[in-house]
């Protein structure tokens, strides 16, 4: 009997390693992850098959884009929104700006005020006055919250604006703020804050969605004034920590109508944790002289098309002369490695600049797998010396440059829900440019005979971490 039991359970392990390898066949977003997976469901099912309903589930379920056609009460708000923001939109005749509201499934808006928030004194002294200074409500979501100096500061700001009878609606990834702790979110809750984790598991249908991550930093104040970027809440975020030292990133402040695009995405993901459609300010309102055009661009895993590795593909072919890119974690697909290389061979000049200390160590090594092509190309890399480099910003030909939440990696591009703003805008891509120029001055260019004269085990060790890569 136990023998005939054993034989049935082999056996539906085989069955269902095959089921699941046709289904990662169907549904894998890369040709490389299909064939990882394919093999080791069909070999090893006893480990692959729990590890690919984890790990390998290519989509995000259930979670509804009030931008498309499943959900219709969130449609008919967003249908006055819309009809609210015409006349601030900004038609351009520019294929490439025509591309990326294409992607954003949002349009460009003029009348914006950006403003270039450079590490993290700057950017939590702007965030804390906008906290303030906020009369009606207050959206915040962030991917990691650390119960430390700078998450209690954050915490009792909130609380006093709540207490000013502010709406305050406090998201956060469970993930990402595992450490956070029950008593932080109790003091919230009672002080009459609405709070809630992302909740990417949320309900029996989407049990295993766990490999996924709402890696958005947003805040908005009265649907006026918003803020996204690199920056999470912790202490090591302002180089207070012993192994980052020194902590180099950028956020982004704007004012004016893009505003209610960070609105809009805050909105979908407080549907999606809470099941809520929160009443907000959809009338857009010009607070400022200036008159700088965004496009903002959510992407994430619930999204028809690869938005963000398309996105970052889309910049470096518009480039005609210069594209530079920030990223702590470069692992990009195999459609922006083709396209940074070409870029290079046709003359741009294309900069990439990484940390010289690792964060994660697996992503960390992965990159020394394809470095050497990129080198050979013509791309040149660059590695920051005084610290740890969080920043994503990309600056192409001095004309437009973005700031967001998006690394160059599968995890970005393919299981995180991000944000970005794209400024279409000249005087904006010069402030960058200049921020960009004083960063690459600390850092030392990476060279072919560096990376061509590493020992055989650490060529092995990088080719490993890169092959993981698609879970990472």
């Amino acid at each position: 009997m136990t023998s005939w039991l054993i034989g049935w359970a082999i056996f539906l392990t085989y069955l269902l390693g095959i089921v699941s390898a046709v289904l990662a066949l169907m549904s894998s977003r890369t040709s490389q992850g299909a064939i990882a997976w394919i093999i080791s469901l069909v070999t090893f099912p006893y480990l692959a098959v729990p590890a690919y309903w984890i790990f390998g589930r290519p989509r995000f379920y259930g979670y509804v884009l009030a931008r498309g056609e499943r959900d219709s009460v969130l449609r008919r708000v967003l249908a006055h929104y819309r009809e609210r923001v015409e006349p601030f939109i900004t038609k351009s005749q520019e294929a490439d700006i025509r591309a990326v509201e294409q992607l954003a499934m949002m349009p460009m808006t003029g009348g914006n005020r950006v403003e270039l928030l450079i590490d993290g004194e700057a950017t939590f002294d702007s965030l804390f006055d906008g906290i303030d200074r906020a009369e009606d409500y207050l959206l915040i979501q962030f991917f990691i919250v650390r119960h430390d100096a700078l998450g209690i500061e954050l915490k009792q700001r909130l609380v006093r604006a709540a207490e000013r009878s502010v709406r305050v609606y406090f998201l956060y990834d469970e993930i990402g703020s595992h450490n956070l702790g029950d008593g932080y979110l109790r003091d919230l809750a009672e002080a009459g804050i609405e709070v809630s984790a992302f909740r990417s598991s949320r309900g029996f249908r989407h049990r295993f969605q766990l490999n996924f991550r709402n890696h958005r930093k947003v805040m908005v104040i009265d649907g006026c004034e918003g803020w996204l970027g690199g920056f999470n809440v912790g202490v090591e975020y302002l180089g207070q920590h012993q192994r980052h030292g020194l902590w180099r990133d950028t956020h982004l402040k704007l004012t004016g109508p893009s505003v209610l695009g960070l609105q809009e995405a805050f909105w979908e993901d407080w549907h999606w944790a809470t099941g809520e459609v929160i009443n907000l300010a959809w009338t857009p309102r010009i607070t400022c002289e200036e008159n700088q055009n965004v496009v903002i661009v959510p992407s994430g895993p619930a999204d028809r098309q690869e938005t963000a590795s398309l996105l970052v593909q889309h910049a470096i072919h518009s480039a005609n002369k210069m594209f530079w890119v920030t990223s702590p974690y470069f692992v990009p697909d195999q459609g922006v490695q083709d396209a940074l290389r070409l870029a290079a061979m046709r003359g741009v000049d294309v900069r990439i600049m990484i940390p010289e200390r690792p964060d994660h160590l697996l992503v960390f090594l992965s990159a020394f797998s394809f470095l050497p092509d990129m080198l050979r190309a013509g791309v040149k890399v660059y590695r920051y010396q005084p610290g740890f480099l969080h920043q994503k910003v990309m600056l192409i030909d001095d004309v437009a440059a973005s700031v967001g939440t998006v690394n160059l990696d599968n995890r970005s591009f393919r299981l995180n829900f991000e944000i970005t703003a794209v400024v279409p805008n000249k005087r904006f891509a010069a402030e960058v440019r200049a921020m960009l120029d004083r960063d690459f001055a600390s850092c030392r260019l990476i060279t072919l005979q560096e990376l061509t004269s590493r020992p055989l085990w650490r060529k092995l060790v990088s080719r490993a971490a890169y092959l993981l890569s698609p879970i990472q």
